[in-house]
């Protein structure tokens, strides 16, 4: 049973979250101070922390944990703002979902993010677009063999588009492949990622956009390699 912290100031939000958590299966524990989940997540397999704290700025608890570990991190909401979730991303979230989720929705993408944050197979093939490297068995990105800091779900977003780098791949097939589902209708969830990827890589270039369809790798003037593992 996989345990889930549930960092949520408001005690009657935390408590219904955990409730829900617990009737899809999960183990769900709260704290309503940033100080705690600094303590106390260690035992936990992921972290649902909004970032609207007391005592601690939620973006701020978010770089510490992943400066201290790579535990699968969720950040919440209540501001349906572009920025904040970039922000959130920046800092070392893997997803940032707005408050107002369904419990089916939370469940699913808690689901998503446990299974992005695992290892690939020992078999699967590193990209390497000149000067962009990705290795999916040490889950490592070098840009000018300097590695760039992912999360767990840009490196999955980044690792799908370069693994076909000469085809436009779609906004619902990129939901359903990452994410594993369909919310693209009602949710800015891959421009947030995108733009994130972006900032990281140090260009737009690198992930272009086809208005409409969804998202292409952009041609940097090498023919891509592919090496087995």
């Amino acid at each position: 049973m996989k345990k889930v912290l549930v960092v949520e100031p408001d005690v009657t939000a935390a408590e219904t979250t955990a409730g829900d958590l617990r009737r899809q299966g999960y183990a769900a524990h709260t704290v309503d101070r940033g100080s705690r989940i600094l303590r106390s997540y260690h035992d936990a397999d992921l972290v649902l922390l909004s970032l609207d704290l007391p005592d601690i700025d939620g973006l701020e608890v978010c770089r510490t944990l992943r400066a201290e570990s790579d535990i699968p991190l969720i950040a919440c909401t209540h501001r349906d703002n572009e920025l904040e979730r970039v922000l959130a991303l920046k800092a070392g979230a893997d997803d940032c979902v707005l408050r107002t989720w369904s419990p089916r929705e939370i469940g699913a993408r808690i689901e998503a993010v446990l299974r992005r944050t695992r290892p690939h197979s020992v078999g699967a093939d590193s990209i390497s677009l000149r000067p962009l490297h990705i290795d999916p068995r040490t889950r490592e990105v070098r840009l000018r063999d300097r590695v760039v800091d992912v999360t767990a779900t840009e490196f999955e977003l980044l690792y799908t588009l370069a693994a076909r780098p000469d085809s436009v791949v779609s906004r619902k097939e990129l939901m359903a492949k990452v994410w594993g589902s369909n919310w693209v209708s009602t949710s800015r969830t891959i421009d947030t990622h995108v733009s994130s990827l972006r900032a990281k890589l140090g260009s737009s270039r690198w992930i272009i956009t086809v208005r409409g369809v969804g998202y292409r790798m952009g041609h940097v003037g090498q023919v891509p390699e592919v090496s087995a593992g």
